[in-house]
């Protein structure tokens, strides 16, 4: 997850993680990675960009074999998911 840090919403100030974009991550012993995640619209121009990001992101962690990244809406994003330090950040 720390590696998903560093992925930035190429829009706004904030890691994905701190903008509560990541919904699910799970690891199985093989070294296989599912992620779960949203966007903060489902019209983002990242859409097409962004899971390729966060799937480059989780393969550079050692051990990980396979990535595979999911878009989800449900539910669907809201600031209320981002992290105190992420509103701080947007003003908000």
């Amino acid at each position: 997850m720390d590696n998903l840090t560093l992925v930035f919403d190429p829009e706004l100030p904030v890691n994905i993680v701190e903008l509560g974009l990541i919904y699910r991550v799970d690891v199985s012993p093989d070294g296989k990675v599912g992620i779960d995640m949203t966007l903060t619209a489902p019209n983002c121009p990242v859409a097409g960009s962004m899971p390729v990001m966060v799937e480059r992101g989780a393969l550079s962690v050692p051990g990980v074999t396979e990535a595979k990244v999911t878009l989800t809406w449900d539910p669907p994003w809201s600031i209320e998911r981002a992290s105190e330090d992420a509103r701080l950040a947007l003003g908000m």
